[in-house]
């Protein structure tokens, strides 16, 4: 038996020490948080691959800076996650977001012409627009100089190498050849703009079979994986539906706020993936129950 420690912290106290109190003070989410940045700790240290999976809606608020931090270190070797990512980091490059409510009068918003996401304000002009305003002579320039079959991970690194700015994503996975696997890149603004593309150049194609190419390369091996999975969705699944190949990750740290009693895989806690054979028996993993935009600061922040 261990017992319980009162925690103690004050204006000096580091996100290191920080973890540690939470550690030492036994429950509730707080070990939880500390347990998952131990868990970290090691997969930075001993995993070959080492994925982070994200769905699109925190890239549309401050958290966009921790991910490209994380990458321009290089704690992740590969990014799973969806084609609102690319939108909103993009579209950010150009444009900004704005601080709003979640309480706001929706029909008011979209008579001025704003999105509301959250609590985060989205001018129209400032995303669908200058998405497809900056996206379009880039396709272009690409399709000129012969590149008209991409893997999602190669238009990526295409994208970011033409954007360069050291704030976004997709430049910091350009930079560090860090490839971003979008398995549903046609579902969002990003995607449509490849489609209205395409009926210009038919011969243009974003090839997913390259990304799945890449995946098996990686994981039909005996590489040591592990993988930081906020949300869930097809960026969750197709994470660890991969490593189920290789017998599973060796190491887990899902970060959600989806109940596990609805069955969905948004929900699903790290050790029913134990049953599919998505971890491994032995795995070090758990399942932080929380808002990302609160949690992964704490998670990462001793590492970047």
């Amino acid at each position: 038996m261990r017992k319980v420690e009162d925690m103690y912290v004050n204006a000096n106290t580091t996100i290191a020490e920080l973890l540690l109190e939470y550690e030492k003070a036994g429950g509730f989410v707080a070990k939880k948080v500390a347990i998952a940045a131990s868990i970290l700790e090691e997969m930075f240290e001993k995993a070959e691959i080492r994925i982070l999976s994200f769905p699109a809606c925190i890239v549309a608020t401050g958290t966009r800076g921790l991910i490209a931090h994380a990458l321009r270190k290089k704690l992740f070797n590969m990014v799973i996650t969806t084609c609102g990512t690319l939108d909103h980091d993009f579209a950010r490059c150009y444009k900004s977001y704005y601080h709003g409510v979640f309480e706001a009068d929706d029909a008011e918003l979209s008579n001025k012409g704003v999105h509301r996401l959250g609590n985060i304000f989205i001018p129209c002009k400032n995303h669908g627009e200058i998405i497809e305003k900056k996206l379009q002579p880039m396709l272009e320039e690409l399709y000129a100089s012969g590149k008209r079959e991409l893997a999602s991970y190669e238009l990526v690194w295409e994208i970011g190498k033409r954007v360069k700015k050291e704030g976004s994503i997709i430049y910091q996975a350009y930079k560090n050849k860090i490839p971003v696997i979008v398995p549903g890149i046609t579902d969002g603004a990003f995607g449509t703009q490849l489609f209205m593309f395409m009926q210009k150049h038919r011969d243009f194609r974003i090839d997913v079979f390259k990304d799945e190419q890449l995946l098996a390369e990686k994981l039909f091996t005996s590489v040591k994986s592990g993988a930081l999975i906020i949300g869930g969705g097809i960026s969750k699944h197709h994470t660890i539906w991969w490593n189920q190949f290789k017998g599973g990750l060796e190491y887990a740290v899902y970060i959600t706020t989806a109940p596990e009693w609805d069955g969905s895989l948004s929900g699903a806690r790290t050790r029913e993936a134990i049953s599919w054979n998505k971890l491994k028996r032995k795995a070090k993993h758990i399942t932080v129950e929380g808002d990302a935009t609160v949690l992964l600061a704490l998670v990462l922040g001793k590492f970047l």
